[in-house]
Formats: structure tokens, sequence, C-alpha cells
């Protein structure tokens, strides 16, 4: 193998695990986020930056050029990580009975979009595409799984969560000790216990006196 083939295998894999510790959101991106409070103003910006990242990976796509694989691949890896806090954002929001029929019809809409788009992608078989078809599989294998969550029943999907949530409670309760185990339930049957009443020292219908200025 030349130098020149090593040299460049080697700053490839350098720039892809630095990628990793990349954030897929810009400064002013997290902003938006910070600030939209309810879950149907975040999903509709998450799919606002969902198809920005959808619009600039074609535009890669479009020209050759040499390392574009590299700007391909992390583009579509942001795209994915997006599509997975919208699953995050909506399965919170189910948790805690929170109404997204807004933002789910939203999701629902543009996703069936980006599934066309990536596969339209990876059907059109680019010269780079070895270099980056394991994230455009994950990336298309994610946006269906997310728009058949999106397009499923709420109060279905909310009982899954419950339940998920209960199974994942008692494994790791499994893992505690038993001791530990017996005095979060005390603590947690304490809190849901009414305060008990302090017992006056009045007579029935006396009336506490207000103390000599």
């Amino acid at each position: 193998m030349k130098i020149a083939a090593v040299l460049s295998i080697i700053c490839s894999a350098g720039f892809f695990c630095f990628a990793q510790d990349r954030d897929f959101l810009t400064p002013n991106e997290v902003e938006q986020i910070r600030e939209a409070q309810d879950p149907n103003d975040r999903l509709t910006l998450y799919v606002h930056f969902a198809r920005q990242r959808m619009d600039l990976l074609e535009q890669y796509l479009s020209k050759q050029k040499p390392g574009r694989s590299i700007f391909v691949h992390n583009t579509i890896e942001d795209y994915s990580k997006i599509i997975e806090a919208i699953d995050s954002v909506s399965d919170d929001s189910l948790r805690h009975n929170h109404p997204i029929d807004k933002g789910m019809v939203a999701v629902v809409d543009a996703e069936k979009d980006f599934l066309s788009r990536l596969q339209k992608i990876e059907d059109s078989d680019p010269p780079d595409l070895d270099r980056y078809k394991f994230v455009l599989d994950d990336a298309i294998n994610t946006t269906s799984d997310s728009r058949d969550l999106a397009s499923e029943d709420a109060k279905k999907r909310s009982g899954e969560l419950q339940a998920e949530d209960a199974k994942a409670k008692e494994e790791r309760d499994a893992l505690m000790p038993s001791k530990e185990v017996s005095e979060r339930k005390k603590d947690a049957q304490q809190q849901q216990q009414p305060e008990k009443k302090v017992p006056s020292l009045y007579r029935p219908g006396e009336k506490p006196q207000n103390p000599p200025q």
C-alpha cells in the first residue's frame, strides 16, 4: 500500500473519531430549542432542523468534489440525531400526558418526505457510497422507526412507555440490595400519605386569643 493512501486512511479515521464528539445542533439551534418550552414548538423546530440537514446533504451530493464524503457522513449523522431527539421529546411528552397532536402531524408529514429522499440517495448509488453507507442505512432505519412511532395511537404508545418504565424500574430494583429497595418503597409510601394534622390544645369551639401587645 502506498504511503499516501495510508496517510489518507489515518487522517480520515482521525477525523471521524473527532466527529463523534461534535454537537449535532449549532449554538443558535440549541438556544432556539431552550426557548421553545412547549413540546409542539420543539418538535416543529426539530423538523425544521432536520429538513435543513436534508437540503444540505443533497447539496453536497449534487457536486463531485474531493473529500465530500466526510461532509456527507457528518450531515447524515447529525440528521439521525435530530430524529432521535424528536422521538425523545414525543416520548417524554406522552409520559407527562402533554398533548402533542400539532407537533406529531408535522413529524409524520416531514418524515415521510425524509424517508423518500434518503432512499433516493441510496438508490442512486453515488461513487463514494461505501464511505457513508452505514450511517445512511442507519438514518433510513431511524426515520422509518420514528415515523411508525409518530403514527401510532397516542394512548397506546403512552401505555407502552409506562410498561417499559415499570419494567426498567423492576430491573433496577432487582440489582439493588433488598434493604435499599425496602427503604425506597417506605419513603415513597410516606410521601403519598397526607400530612397528619397537629392536635390542637384548645377545646372545641375555643379560639386562640391574640397575644397582648
